[in-house]
């Protein structure tokens, strides 16, 4: 059976999700711009992506939770978690599979995007 995300379990996702978004490690990424912020702030945005949980059906419409908007230091971030096979070559196969899924986790100044 192919997978797609009509037949993926999403509150398996935001759970998976919420997990991996709740503890940084291999798989989160930084852009410059926010590295170029400085450590302080780096601590800063770490702290406020994993105590994210202000998802709405407006910023979450599919209820992944892979998706967040916030404020730090006066500053716009986004994150967003996406996808990847263990390999991190191509899209997962299955996401809710982790067996066959890397996520990325990456934290972006809104302007970089």
């Amino acid at each position: 059976m192919k997978i797609t995300m009509t037949t993926i379990p999403i509150p398996t996702l935001a759970s998976q999700n919420d997990a991996f978004r709740k503890r940084p490690a291999q798989g989160w990424m930084l852009t410059k711009g926010v590295r170029d912020c400085g450590p302080d702030f780096v601590a800063a945005a770490l702290i406020a992506v994993t105590a994210f949980d202000a998802f709405t059906v407006e910023n979450d419409p599919h209820g992944e939770h892979d998706f967040g908007a916030l404020s730090v230091a006066g500053k716009r971030l986004f994150w967003k978690i996406d996808y990847y096979d263990r390999q991190l070559e191509f899209g997962s196969p299955d996401p809710a599979n982790p067996a066959l899924t890397q996520r990325v986790l990456t934290v972006m100044l809104a302007e970089e995007y």
